[in-house]
Protein backbone atom coordinates (compact mmCIF):
# COMPACT_ATOMS: atom_id res chain seq x y z
CA UNK A 1 0.00 0.00 0.00
CA UNK A 2 1.16 3.51 -0.84
CA UNK A 3 1.19 6.36 1.69
CA UNK A 4 -0.39 9.80 1.25
CA UNK A 5 2.49 12.27 1.87
CA UNK A 6 0.20 15.20 2.73
CA UNK A 7 -1.92 17.88 1.10
CA UNK A 8 -1.32 18.83 -2.54
CA UNK A 9 -3.50 21.95 -2.90
CA UNK A 10 -6.85 23.32 -1.88
CA UNK A 11 -9.31 25.16 -4.15
CA UNK A 12 -11.75 27.93 -3.24
CA UNK A 13 -14.23 30.37 -4.80
CA UNK A 14 -13.51 34.10 -5.05
CA UNK A 15 -15.79 36.83 -6.34
CA UNK A 16 -13.05 39.16 -7.60
CA UNK A 17 -9.69 38.02 -8.98
CA UNK A 18 -8.05 41.41 -8.47
CA UNK A 19 -8.98 41.63 -4.80
CA UNK A 20 -7.92 38.01 -4.35
CA UNK A 21 -4.58 38.60 -6.09
CA UNK A 22 -3.86 41.66 -3.93
CA UNK A 23 -4.61 39.84 -0.70
CA UNK A 24 -2.63 36.66 -1.32
CA UNK A 25 0.34 38.30 -3.08
CA UNK A 26 0.67 41.65 -1.37
CA UNK A 27 -0.67 40.98 2.12
CA UNK A 28 0.07 37.28 2.68
CA UNK A 29 3.28 37.53 0.64
CA UNK A 30 2.74 34.36 -1.40
CA UNK A 31 3.94 34.00 -4.95
CA UNK A 32 1.32 33.78 -7.69
CA UNK A 33 2.75 30.71 -9.37
CA UNK A 34 0.15 30.19 -12.07
CA UNK A 35 -2.43 32.40 -13.75
CA UNK A 36 -4.64 30.18 -15.85
CA UNK A 37 -8.32 29.32 -16.34
CA UNK A 38 -10.73 26.69 -15.11
CA UNK A 39 -10.15 23.94 -17.66
CA UNK A 40 -13.81 22.86 -17.45
CA UNK A 41 -15.04 26.47 -17.87
CA UNK A 42 -12.31 28.68 -19.39
CA UNK A 43 -14.40 31.83 -19.00
CA UNK A 44 -13.20 32.03 -15.37
CA UNK A 45 -9.73 32.57 -13.92
CA UNK A 46 -7.98 29.86 -11.91
CA UNK A 47 -5.25 31.43 -9.79
CA UNK A 48 -2.58 29.50 -7.86
CA UNK A 49 -0.45 30.86 -4.99
CA UNK A 50 2.34 29.13 -3.12
CA UNK A 51 6.05 29.12 -2.45
CA UNK A 52 8.76 29.94 -5.01
CA UNK A 53 7.81 27.10 -7.38
CA UNK A 54 4.29 26.24 -6.20
CA UNK A 55 5.49 23.08 -4.48
CA UNK A 56 2.79 20.51 -3.67
CA UNK A 57 1.66 21.23 -0.11
CA UNK A 58 1.91 25.03 -0.49
CA UNK A 59 -0.72 25.73 -3.14
CA UNK A 60 -3.88 27.78 -2.53
CA UNK A 61 -6.02 28.00 -5.68
CA UNK A 62 -9.05 30.10 -6.52
CA UNK A 63 -11.77 30.02 -9.16
CA UNK A 64 -13.13 33.51 -9.93
CA UNK A 65 -16.96 33.54 -10.11
CA UNK A 66 -18.06 37.22 -10.30
CA UNK A 67 -21.72 36.31 -9.69
CA UNK A 68 -20.96 34.23 -6.60
CA UNK A 69 -23.26 35.06 -3.69
CA UNK A 70 -22.55 34.74 0.01
CA UNK A 71 -21.75 31.39 1.55
CA UNK A 72 -24.45 30.12 3.91
CA UNK A 73 -22.43 28.30 6.56
CA UNK A 74 -23.43 24.81 7.55
CA UNK A 75 -22.22 21.26 7.83
CA UNK A 76 -20.81 18.81 5.26
CA UNK A 77 -18.18 21.26 4.07
CA UNK A 78 -14.51 22.15 4.33
CA UNK A 79 -14.69 24.97 6.86
CA UNK A 80 -11.17 26.26 7.65
CA UNK A 81 -7.65 26.15 6.18
CA UNK A 82 -4.52 26.06 8.31
CA UNK A 83 -1.33 27.76 7.11
CA UNK A 84 2.00 27.12 8.80
CA UNK A 85 4.36 29.81 10.11
CA UNK A 86 7.78 29.25 11.72
CA UNK A 87 7.32 30.54 15.28
CA UNK A 88 5.11 32.15 17.88
CA UNK A 89 6.99 35.38 17.15
CA UNK A 90 5.62 35.04 13.61
CA UNK A 91 2.06 35.10 14.95
CA UNK A 92 2.74 38.48 16.56
CA UNK A 93 4.25 39.73 13.29
CA UNK A 94 1.12 38.65 11.43
CA UNK A 95 -1.26 40.11 14.00
CA UNK A 96 0.42 43.50 13.57
CA UNK A 97 0.36 43.10 9.78
CA UNK A 98 -3.35 42.25 9.81
CA UNK A 99 -4.05 45.31 11.93
CA UNK A 100 -2.05 47.49 9.52
CA UNK A 101 -3.95 46.16 6.49
CA UNK A 102 -7.35 46.01 8.25
CA UNK A 103 -7.69 42.24 7.85
CA UNK A 104 -10.41 40.67 9.98
CA UNK A 105 -8.72 38.52 12.63
CA UNK A 106 -9.08 37.16 16.17
CA UNK A 107 -6.69 37.32 19.10
CA UNK A 108 -3.79 34.89 19.23
CA UNK A 109 -5.00 31.64 20.78
CA UNK A 110 -4.81 27.95 19.95
CA UNK A 111 -6.15 25.71 17.20
CA UNK A 112 -5.69 21.94 16.90
CA UNK A 113 -3.54 22.10 20.06
CA UNK A 114 -1.08 24.62 18.58
CA UNK A 115 -0.53 28.39 18.96
CA UNK A 116 -2.68 30.01 16.29
CA UNK A 117 -4.17 33.18 14.81
CA UNK A 118 -7.52 32.96 13.01
CA UNK A 119 -8.34 35.38 10.18
CA UNK A 120 -10.49 35.78 7.06
CA UNK A 121 -9.77 36.88 3.49
CA UNK A 122 -11.87 39.50 1.61
CA UNK A 123 -14.41 36.84 0.59
CA UNK A 124 -14.88 35.62 4.17
CA UNK A 125 -12.83 32.45 3.69
CA UNK A 126 -11.84 31.15 7.13
CA UNK A 127 -8.13 30.59 7.64
CA UNK A 128 -5.78 30.14 10.58
CA UNK A 129 -2.04 30.62 10.96
CA UNK A 130 -0.41 27.94 13.13
CA UNK A 131 3.05 27.35 14.51
CA UNK A 132 4.45 24.15 13.04
CA UNK A 133 6.96 21.87 14.70
CA UNK A 134 9.74 24.46 14.68
CA UNK A 135 11.52 23.00 11.66
CA UNK A 136 11.59 24.24 8.09
CA UNK A 137 9.43 22.03 5.86
CA UNK A 138 11.53 20.09 3.35
CA UNK A 139 9.24 20.86 0.42
CA UNK A 140 8.94 24.63 1.04
CA UNK A 141 11.10 27.01 -1.02
CA UNK A 142 11.69 30.59 0.08
CA UNK A 143 10.28 33.26 -2.25
CA UNK A 144 13.03 35.89 -2.12
CA UNK A 145 10.86 38.64 -3.67
CA UNK A 146 8.05 38.28 -1.11
CA UNK A 147 7.29 41.43 0.86
CA UNK A 148 7.14 39.28 4.01
CA UNK A 149 10.51 38.60 5.73
CA UNK A 150 11.74 35.03 5.29
CA UNK A 151 11.61 34.33 9.02
CA UNK A 152 7.84 34.96 9.03
CA UNK A 153 6.79 33.66 5.59
CA UNK A 154 3.90 31.21 5.30
CA UNK A 155 5.43 27.77 4.75
CA UNK A 156 2.54 25.86 3.27
CA UNK A 157 -0.68 24.19 4.31
CA UNK A 158 -1.30 22.80 7.78
CA UNK A 159 -4.54 21.32 9.18
CA UNK A 160 -7.60 21.40 6.95
CA UNK A 161 -10.90 21.45 8.84
CA UNK A 162 -13.93 19.50 7.66
CA UNK A 163 -17.33 19.76 9.34
CA UNK A 164 -19.64 16.80 8.74
CA UNK A 165 -22.79 15.08 9.97
CA UNK A 166 -21.27 11.59 9.86
CA UNK A 167 -17.84 11.80 11.42
CA UNK A 168 -17.30 8.03 11.53
CA UNK A 169 -17.97 7.69 7.80
CA UNK A 170 -15.25 10.21 6.95
CA UNK A 171 -12.96 8.69 9.57
CA UNK A 172 -13.20 5.28 7.90
CA UNK A 173 -12.41 6.76 4.50
CA UNK A 174 -9.31 8.48 5.87
CA UNK A 175 -8.02 5.57 7.95
CA UNK A 176 -9.20 2.40 6.18
CA UNK A 177 -8.73 3.57 2.61
CA UNK A 178 -5.95 6.18 2.73
CA UNK A 179 -4.04 4.99 5.78
CA UNK A 180 -4.32 8.18 7.86
CA UNK A 181 -3.67 7.84 11.60
CA UNK A 182 -6.29 9.05 14.08
CA UNK A 183 -4.23 10.95 16.66
CA UNK A 184 -6.99 12.35 18.90
CA UNK A 185 -10.77 12.28 19.35
CA UNK A 186 -13.50 13.58 21.61
CA UNK A 187 -17.29 13.59 21.23
CA UNK A 188 -17.28 16.40 18.66
CA UNK A 189 -13.88 16.35 16.93
CA UNK A 190 -11.17 14.01 15.64
CA UNK A 191 -7.73 14.75 14.18
CA UNK A 192 -6.09 12.64 11.49
CA UNK A 193 -2.56 12.76 10.06
CA UNK A 194 -1.37 11.36 6.75
CA UNK A 195 2.11 10.95 8.25
CA UNK A 196 1.92 10.43 12.01
CA UNK A 197 3.50 13.34 13.90
CA UNK A 198 3.49 15.68 10.89
CA UNK A 199 1.16 18.67 10.77
CA UNK A 200 1.37 19.34 7.01
CA UNK A 201 -1.00 16.46 6.17
CA UNK A 202 -3.43 16.93 9.04
CA UNK A 203 -7.22 16.89 8.74
CA UNK A 204 -9.42 18.12 11.59
CA UNK A 205 -12.92 16.61 11.41
CA UNK A 206 -15.71 18.26 13.42
CA UNK A 207 -19.17 16.85 14.00
CA UNK A 208 -22.11 19.18 13.33
CA UNK A 209 -25.72 18.33 12.58
CA UNK A 210 -28.08 20.61 10.70
CA UNK A 211 -28.35 22.04 7.17
CA UNK A 212 -25.48 21.53 4.75
CA UNK A 213 -23.44 24.53 3.71
CA UNK A 214 -24.61 26.42 0.62
CA UNK A 215 -21.39 27.42 -1.16
CA UNK A 216 -20.56 30.86 -2.47
CA UNK A 217 -17.74 33.36 -2.26
CA UNK A 218 -15.23 32.27 0.36
CA UNK A 219 -16.26 28.62 0.32
CA UNK A 220 -13.90 25.70 -0.29
CA UNK A 221 -14.53 23.65 -3.42
CA UNK A 222 -12.21 20.70 -2.72
CA UNK A 223 -9.07 19.44 -1.03
CA UNK A 224 -6.42 17.71 -3.13
CA UNK A 225 -4.15 15.18 -1.44
CA UNK A 226 -0.75 14.18 -2.80
CA UNK A 227 0.53 11.15 -4.65
CA UNK A 228 4.00 11.00 -6.14
CA UNK A 229 3.53 9.15 -9.43
CA UNK A 230 1.03 8.15 -12.10
CA UNK A 231 1.32 4.56 -10.87
CA UNK A 232 0.23 5.60 -7.37
CA UNK A 233 -2.69 7.56 -8.80
CA UNK A 234 -3.85 4.47 -10.69
CA UNK A 235 -3.66 2.47 -7.45
CA UNK A 236 -5.83 5.00 -5.61
CA UNK A 237 -8.28 5.15 -8.51
CA UNK A 238 -8.86 1.43 -8.06
CA UNK A 239 -9.30 1.83 -4.28
CA UNK A 240 -11.92 4.56 -4.81
CA UNK A 241 -13.74 2.36 -7.32
CA UNK A 242 -13.70 -0.71 -5.05
CA UNK A 243 -15.34 1.26 -2.23
CA UNK A 244 -18.19 2.37 -4.47
CA UNK A 245 -17.42 6.10 -4.57
CA UNK A 246 -18.40 8.00 -7.71
CA UNK A 247 -15.28 9.44 -9.33
CA UNK A 248 -14.21 11.46 -12.33
CA UNK A 249 -11.67 8.90 -13.46
CA UNK A 250 -8.11 10.09 -14.04
CA UNK A 251 -7.91 13.56 -15.61
CA UNK A 252 -4.79 15.18 -17.13
CA UNK A 253 -4.62 18.77 -15.82
CA UNK A 254 -1.32 19.47 -17.66
CA UNK A 255 0.43 20.53 -14.41
CA UNK A 256 -0.54 17.27 -12.69
CA UNK A 257 -2.86 14.33 -13.19
CA UNK A 258 -5.72 13.83 -10.78
CA UNK A 259 -8.92 12.10 -9.83
CA UNK A 260 -11.97 13.57 -8.04
CA UNK A 261 -14.45 11.75 -5.84
CA UNK A 262 -17.19 12.58 -3.33
CA UNK A 263 -16.99 10.88 0.05
CA UNK A 264 -20.11 9.89 2.00
CA UNK A 265 -20.78 13.36 3.51
CA UNK A 266 -20.42 15.07 0.15
CA UNK A 267 -16.87 16.39 0.72
CA UNK A 268 -15.07 16.58 -2.64
CA UNK A 269 -11.56 15.14 -2.63
CA UNK A 270 -9.00 15.29 -5.40
CA UNK A 271 -5.98 12.98 -5.56
CA UNK A 272 -3.19 14.77 -7.49
CA UNK A 273 0.30 13.85 -8.66
CA UNK A 274 3.40 15.89 -7.78
CA UNK A 275 4.66 15.98 -11.36
CA UNK A 276 5.16 17.60 -13.79
CA UNK A 277 4.50 20.82 -11.81
CA UNK A 278 4.17 24.46 -12.79
CA UNK A 279 7.55 24.79 -14.50
CA UNK A 280 6.38 22.53 -17.33
CA UNK A 281 5.48 25.59 -19.43
CA UNK A 282 7.23 28.52 -17.71
CA UNK A 283 10.64 29.64 -16.49
CA UNK A 284 11.10 30.03 -12.74
CA UNK A 285 11.94 33.74 -13.12
CA UNK A 286 8.61 34.60 -14.77
CA UNK A 287 6.38 32.02 -13.09
CA UNK A 288 2.79 33.21 -12.78
CA UNK A 289 3.27 36.52 -14.61
CA UNK A 290 1.24 35.78 -17.77
CA UNK A 291 -1.84 33.80 -18.67
CA UNK A 292 -0.89 30.15 -19.23
CA UNK A 293 -3.23 27.76 -20.99
CA UNK A 294 -2.99 23.99 -21.31
CA UNK A 295 -2.23 22.86 -24.86
CA UNK A 296 -5.81 21.85 -25.64
CA UNK A 297 -7.01 25.43 -24.95
CA UNK A 298 -4.16 27.30 -26.63
CA UNK A 299 -5.95 27.65 -29.96
CA UNK A 300 -8.75 29.50 -28.13
CA UNK A 301 -6.39 32.02 -26.47
CA UNK A 302 -7.80 35.15 -28.12
CA UNK A 303 -11.38 34.16 -27.31
CA UNK A 304 -10.47 33.31 -23.71
CA UNK A 305 -8.41 36.46 -23.09
CA UNK A 306 -11.23 38.64 -24.45
CA UNK A 307 -13.53 37.41 -21.68
CA UNK A 308 -11.10 37.91 -18.79
CA UNK A 309 -10.59 41.23 -16.98
CA UNK A 310 -6.89 42.14 -16.60
CA UNK A 311 -5.36 41.46 -13.19
CA UNK A 312 -3.39 44.33 -11.70
CA UNK A 313 -0.30 43.38 -9.76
Amino acid sequence: MYNIPGHHHISMITKNANDNNHFYKNILGLRRVKMTVNQDDPSMYHLFYGDKTGSPGTELTFFEIPLAGYTYRGTNAITRIGLLVPSEESLHYWKARFEEHEVYHAEIGTYANRPALKFEDPDGLRLVLLVGEGERLDFWETWEKSNVPEEHQIQGMGPVEMTVKRLDKLARTLTDMFGYTEVSRNESEAIFQSIEGEVFGEIVVKYQDGPSERPGRGSVHHLAIRVKTDEELEYWAEQVKQRGFHSSGIVDRHYFKSLYFLESNGILFEIATDEPGFLVDEDIETLGEKLDLPPFLEERRKEIEAKLAPIKD
